[in-house]
């Protein structure tokens, strides 16, 4: 019998059938508190694939938290085959103060892989690339809107790679985008490191999404059966969300400030001409009306009514078959009890 492979993280031993937490030394604040990246690691008894699931990587995007918690909480790993690594908080500093950010304004998922000698940012990409990514054949990495902007729960992945595509079709959100390579991005590190990784993006920043977080689970428990993590099902009958892929997308913004009333809720159809909103003056004068510029399907919009001009309202996905994936977003709606308006 083939002998398992040793995993080491922060020193740790850790060897198949155990679960340990590991604290990743990351730096001290200014009054000498210690800072740590924490992780979980759960090896099962039998062989099988290394998987990293994280999340905060832009600190204020918190539903990630949430589903890596309530995932660690399943009875469903005692049967995992191979390991799992949760990291739930990788930007510290950022969850920490709110923010997206790191505390020199950088923005960590702009920095991979980092650098064990340049700014904090890059020397905490750097520890966890080496620590966790480098470490693992399969990974997810968890995000949601940025502030004051929502997302329909769907993936973004490098669709490029047969096997990244397969597992993002396999997730079970409705919308799925075959996402441009960003440089620094942790997506296009693993894409050239041959690590497929999804990305699954649902809600909005410093807000739990109880829709958003009970879809995100859902999908990371399918992804894991998908790499043979996890026991495939027994029964055929579950029912699952067809997955779209978009052809497009783009932004709808606004052509001059005010205040905005929404008319389209988010996961809505609309076609070329639409009324998606209305900006007006406080006293309800000098209106603007907000319209769809083509047929597509709203994936993500603003959360704030304050608008300015140039400003990013409704971001709206186009596909070769919209009708599809009206129905596909109903039935998600549905199973996950999912109140977008």
């Amino acid at each position: 019998m083939k002998k398992p492979k040793r995993l080491v993280i922060g020193g740790v031993d850790i060897q198949p059938g155990e679960r340990k937490s590991v604290n990743l030394f990351v730096s001290k604040l200014y009054d000498y508190t210690e800072i740590h990246m924490p992780v979980k690691v759960i090896r099962g008894k039998e062989p099988g694939p290394t998987a990293f699931v994280c999340a905060a990587l832009h600190g204020d995007e918190i539903n990630g938290v949430e589903i890596i918690k309530r995932l660690l909480q399943k009875d469903l790993l005692k049967t995992i085959r191979g390991t799992l690594i949760a990291v739930p908080i990788v930007n510290v500093y950022g969850f920490n103060n709110l923010s997206r950010y790191l505390p020199d304004r950088r923005d960590l998922n702009r920095i991979f892989p980092g650098s064990n000698k340049g700014s904090l940012a890059a020397r905490l990409a750097d520890l966890f690339i080496k620590e966790v990514v480098s470490k693992c054949d399969y990974g997810v990495d968890l995000h949601t809107g940025a502030i004051h902007r929502t997302n329909l729960p769907q993936v973004r992945a490098s669709l490029k790679d047969e096997t990244t595509k397969s597992l993002a079709l396999n997730f079970g959100v409705p919308v799925v985008m075959d996402a441009e390579h960003i440089e620094g991005s942790l997506r296009t590190y693993c894409f050239q490191k041959k690590i497929p990784l999804i990305v699954f993006e649902g809600g909005e920043a410093l807000r739990y999404d109880e829709g958003s977080i009970k879809s995100g689970l859902a999908g990371i428990v399918s992804f894991m059966r998908a790499i043979g993590m996890l026991p495939a099902l027994k029964s055929k009958k579950q029912t699952r969300i067809k997955s779209a892929i978009a052809q497009g997308n783009h932004w709808v913004r606004a052509s001059g400030g005010g205040i905005l009333k929404i008319k389209k809720k988010l996961g809505s159809p609309v076609d070329k001409g639409d009324l998606m909103g209305i900006i007006s003056d406080p006293f309800g004068e000098d209106k603007i009306d907000v319209r769809a510029v083509g047929k597509g399907i709203i994936i993500g919009q603003t959360q704030i009514p304050l608008v300015n001009r140039g400003d990013a309202l409704f971001h709206v996905a186009t596909f070769e078959k919209t009708e599809h994936v009206i129905e596909n977003i109903e039935a998600f709606e549905d199973q996950f009890d999912i109140n977008t308006g």
